[in-house]
């Protein structure tokens, strides 16, 4: 029995150096083939980036975008999706804490960008060359400590006026460049037995826009609002320049719709694009809602920043686009910017906005808007070309209460005069503030 254990181990053994042999004559009698075979391997290999998203986001021009770079740039993207709101919010500060992050993910702009630790978790793009295609709005709410993180997930929109053409040339009214010429038009369209300016109270946060589209007029005269007020420095009851968007839609009450209070979105879209009534303080995203249930009426909307008092400085509150990221700690860094690259090219944003069409212009620069673009987007188009533009205060300031629909409400009723409702904006505000750990509150 022990001799043929030895026999058997004594066969293994020279088994195992027979092999051990033959592989290294092959290795050495074909080394420079070998290594061309690998790379000849490797080159094959597909290119394949992750990008995770949010599944409550409009995909339809992004994803025609990823069409176009596989096709151009042989670039396959795996599309992960994710959920909306604070369960997506937790998810993705999960996965860059685990390190399981995708190779390009969208995520936030403005204030809530710190909660993510940039500097930890994402690339500074700040010195790639296509980072030097964005407009200073996009990279103020995309920065933090002064380095770039993202580039526009898609357009901008507007916190703006969306009015009625057709109306405005039949009573022969120009675009106002003050309130108070704003106010004079009204005037003339309820004359004409039209409504003044429609109001969708019903969905309660449509209330805010007069106030948070004033913004631009705000900064035009305090540039340093934005960290007076997170610094509990500014207070809108105590600050005429911030309290006039209160004012503003307390001086329209007499011109709204008799229902306004029962009012929806979707119904004051209908109100404008039928002509019943000229003006409604919205986001410009309404424009794809009125596109898609009244698209011969579309080219009716015009769009013009809400008005301040200097006629010569008439400008824009802008909300910036979310942003597109890529993972600090990608194995697949150099395709991941490739990516970027062409999606923020011209050829990125005519495919994308050929898939859907935007609601404002892009924060990128010499960026032409494609011939079939709203003819309101084709209005917004100028405030950028000419530097009059500002982003909405909750980009640059995390403080916002969450009763402003609330109070806008009553302000708009009558119910709340806008001092009162200045003031109990600043306690709302307080609260949140404190939960927030901010300085000086």
């Amino acid at each position: 029995m022990k001799q043929r254990k030895n026999l058997v181990g004594l066969l293994a053994a020279g088994l195992s150096l027979l092999i051990l042999l033959t592989a290294c004559q092959g290795k050495s009698t074909s080394a420079g083939s070998g290594d061309q075979s690998t790379e000849g391997r490797r080159a094959e290999e597909p290119k394949v980036v992750t990008f995770l998203v949010d599944k409550d986001s409009d995909f339809t021009g992004a994803q025609a975008v990823i069409d176009a770079i596989e096709q151009q740039l042989g670039i396959r993207t795996e599309v992960e999706v994710r959920a909306g709101g604070t369960e997506g919010d937790n998810i993705i500060k999960t996965r860059l804490a685990t390190g399981d992050m995708a190779d390009l993910f969208w995520y936030n702009t403005g204030s809530l960008l710190q909660a993510i630790n940039p500097e930890r978790n994402i690339m500074d793009i700040t010195d790639e060359p296509f980072a030097a295609q964005l407009t200073d709005d996009f990279k103020r709410s995309a920065s933090v400590n002064g380095r770039l993180y993202a580039v526009p997930q898609g357009s901008t929109q507007a916190g703006a006026i969306l009015y009625n053409k057709k109306i405005y040339r039949d009573l022969g009214l120009s675009v106002p460049h003050t309130w108070k010429d704003f106010i004079a038009n009204c005037e003339k369209v309820q004359a004409a037995g039209l409504i003044g300016v429609i109001a969708s109270l019903k969905d309660s946060w449509t209330s805010q826009l007069f106030i948070l589209g004033d913004e631009y007029n705000v900064k035009a005269l305090q540039p340093n609002f934005p960290e007076e007020y997170t610094a509990n420095r500014a207070k809108y009851a105590t600050n005429a320049v911030a309290r006039r968007g209160f004012e503003k839609i307390a001086e329209t009450g007499r011109f709204l719709n008799r229902d306004y209070l029962a009012t929806t979105y979707d119904m004051a879209a209908e109100m404008l694009a039928e002509g019943q009534g000229a003006h409604w303080a919205i986001l410009t995203q309404a424009l794809s809602t009125i596109n898609t249930n009244y698209p011969d009426k579309i080219d009716d909307i015009g769009v013009f920043g809400i008005p301040g008092d200097d006629p010569n400085n008439h400008g824009l509150t802008v909300w910036i686009s979310n942003g597109l990221y890529i993972y600090k700690n990608t194995p697949n860094a150099e395709l991941a910017k490739q990516w970027v690259d062409f999606y923020v090219s011209q050829e990125g944003v005519s495919i994308y906005s050929s898939a859907r069409k935007p609601d404002g212009p892009f924060s990128i620069k010499g960026i032409t808007l494609p011939a079939d673009s709203y003819a309101g987007v084709r209005e917004m188009q100028p405030y950028f070309n000419d530097g009059k533009t500002d982003v909405a205060l909750e980009f640059e300031s995390p403080v916002k209460g969450p009763n402003l629909e609330q109070i806008c409400i009553e302000v708009f009723s009558g119910i709340t005069s806008p001092q009162a409702a200045a003031a109990a904006y600043d306690q709302d505000v307080q609260k949140q503030a404190v939960q927030l750990n901010l300085p000086g509150w």
